[in-house]
Formats: structure tokens, sequence, C-alpha cells
């Protein structure tokens, strides 16, 4: 048929960087078109002409949409040159926004290869919540837990350990605490007086008997017919939910979360309960002050 659509499409993701930025925005546009799958070409790393020259041979032999990153005002011009004979669409997916960054700061860009991984004091804090991290995973260490930014309970197999990661890589010192009904939970050293955000993660029972059971190859030493059972999973779930409601925990479903979504619930809801604190530790000293008056 003439006007069908094709299946797939050929994307060319050319960085002077990691392309990191590139390959999330490229995939946010990408799902949107969901008949029609792209076939990922990712360059990082290009910065010198010998690289490029690699690059546009590649994009002539597999012609589609051309998205870049790259600062060298050479490089780009000899893309956007070669990628205009090759009639091919070519974009600087980052210049729309750093034209409204000037327009709205009224100075011009000040050009900077991987600007955003810079080995500054961000950097080094991210690595270091990455290994405080690592260092608590399931439960490890909670005599720590004072030094933690977030602490996460859940029964198995709710994303605890890869949620934490993710908040490690945006800075969080995290730690996970596993809830098992049968054993011995630290309730009172996680209830007591610190400063982390404790939040619980569930979900679904035939959501976590379904990853339960993909597991088992792995947990021969347990007893698979109790660890996948649904009704055993709902008890432990009802456990969970008591337990935090006990405490004022927030309890956030995964079944239909990515771990993205879950991190960006977490993050919110612990600064609403920052700007909450901040909100009534300023009408504690409004009301101190006209006291003393």
């Amino acid at each position: 048929m003439a006007n069908s659509q094709p299946s797939y499409f050929h994307l060319h993701l050319v960085s002077d960087s990691t392309g990191e930025t590139l390959t999330t925005i490229a995939k946010a546009a990408a799902v949107q078109y969901a008949q029609i799958r792209p076939i990922e070409h990712v360059h990082p790393l290009v910065r010198n002409a010998r690289q490029l020259k690699r690059v546009l041979q590649e994009i002539e032999q597999a012609p589609g949409i051309v998205l870049y990153t790259v600062v060298n005002l050479d490089l780009i011009a000899a893309l956007e040159l070669r990628c205009k004979e090759l009639k091919v669409p070519c974009l600087a997916v980052l210049q729309p926004i750093m034209q409204v960054f000037e327009s709205y700061l009224g100075t011009p860009q000040t050009p900077t290869v991987a600007g955003q991984h810079v080995l500054d004091a961000d950097y080094f804090r991210r690595i270091d919540a990455l290994n405080f991290t690592m260092a608590h995973d399931d439960g490890r260490l909670p005599q720590d837990l004072n030094e933690a930014d977030i602490i996460l309970l859940g029964i198995s197999r709710t994303s605890k350990t890869p949620t934490s990661i993710y908040l490690a890589q945006r800075g969080y010192k995290t730690t996970n605490v596993p809830i098992v009904p049968s054993l011995p939970f630290p309730e009172q050293e996680i209830a007591s007086q610190h400063s982390a955000f404790v939040a619980c993660l569930i979900a679904s029972p035939d959501r976590i008997a379904e990853v339960r059971r993909n597991r088992a190859l792995l947990l021969a030493d347990r007893d698979l017919d109790d660890y996948v059972d649904r009704s055993r999973i709902a008890a432990e779930i009802a456990y969970t939910r008591k337990l935090c409601a006990k405490h004022g925990w927030p309890v956030i479903d995964v079944t239909r979360r990515s771990v993205e979504e879950t991190a960006a619930t977490i993050i919110s809801l612990m600064h609403d309960r920052e700007a909450g604190e901040l909100a009534q530790s300023t009408e504690d000293i409004a009301a101190t002050q006209s006291q003393d008056k």
C-alpha cells in the first residue's frame, strides 16, 4: 500500500558527550508513536571531524531522523549540511531551550562540552549517596539510619533496591528495609527520631506473585509455595499497610509505576513534608515573637 506507514525508522543520536540527554528526549518522543519502532544509532563523544565523518557515513547508510547535542560550531555546520544534502531532518534538541534561557537572562550561552558531567561538589555528593545506598541495601547496617535521607520499606519484590539506586543517582542517601511478617522488623529504630523520610512500597498481590514466580529458580532455598501464594502475599501487604498507618508513613503503590515515577513521587512527598515543617517552624517563631511582645 502506497500510503502505509513503515513499521520502523532509523534514529541517529549524535552527542559530544555521553548521549544520555539525547537518549532520554528521543525515548520520550518515540513512545508517542507506538506502531512504529525506532532503530537507535547512538553516536557519543563526537568531538572532531574524523569522528563526525564516521557518523555521517552511518547516517548515509541508514537515513532517518538526526538529533544532536554538539557545541562545536564547525561540527554542527558539517552535520547539518550533510543532512540537508541527504534530505533527512536534523535538529539540535537543546537549542529551543537555550534560546529561552538566553532571551530571559539577557546573556549569550557559554558552550561547554559535557557541562552536566563536571566533577563538582554535586557529582561527588551523588557518588557518596550511591556508596551509602549500596552499603545499606536490603536492611544492612540499620544502625546508620540517622545518616539516610530516605528510608524505603516494603515486602519482597516491590522494587526497593532499584528505586533506592535511582534515588542515590539523584543524590539522596537511601536505605531500604524489607518487611517480612515472620521475621523481626526494626520498627523502633525506624520510628525513632531522625531526619530521614520514610516511605513504604507496595504492589498488587498478582503483580508480586508474578515477579516472585519469575525469581523462583534463584530462590531454591525458600518455601516457594508460601513465597508465591497470593493469599499470603495479600496478608503481607495488609501487614505493611497497618504498620504504615500506625506511624503515618506514606504508602506508594508501584504496580503500574516505573522506578523513575516511584522515585519522583517519593521526592515530591519528601519536599511536601519539608515545606510543611518549614511553614510550621515559621508559625512557631511568629507565635513566640508575638508572646514576647
